[in-house]
């Protein structure tokens, strides 16, 4: 399914980095990284509009010949960024949109741990656990 989930917190840095080739960790980071500025730009031009109305999920944010990368934004400008491989084509917007519900699921049960201090990295378990689970690492 995935091979790299990012949450990136409200002032652009990442708060969790999750990529299922280690070797290629670096590529994944330039790829959330770049999706970062196409986020704020489609946030910015929302807010222009209907901030009422914005949707959380973001849709295509670019694809290269390899990978396919996707975003979601939450009302605490909260961002996810998932990576899809481009070859496959089966995963249809709905789908994309239950990987980023089940992640919004999983962080929102991370940071309502009265242990964890807002705005530091994410290091739960059940977050990690959940995270695999939807790149289909077990």
């Amino acid at each position: 399914m995935a091979v790299c989930v990012a949450v990136i917190g409200k002032d652009n840095s990442p708060k969790y980095i999750r990529c299922s080739d280690e070797t290629a960790a670096l590529q994944f980071h330039y790829k959330v990284h770049t999706s970062i500025d196409i986020i704020e730009e489609k946030l910015n031009t929302g807010n222009k509009m209907a901030a009422d109305v914005r949707e959380l999920f973001l849709g295509l944010l670019f694809s290269t010949e390899e990978h396919k990368i996707f975003g979601y934004a939450t009302n605490t400008k909260i961002k996810f960024i998932v990576v899809l491989q481009s070859t496959n084509a089966s995963l249809r917007d709905n789908e994309v949109r239950m990987i980023f519900r089940k992640l919004h699921s999983a962080y929102a049960n991370a940071v309502c741990n009265p242990f964890y201090v807002p705005g530091d990295q994410i290091q739960s378990k059940g977050f990690d656990t959940a995270v695999m689970e939807i790149m289909g690492v077990s």
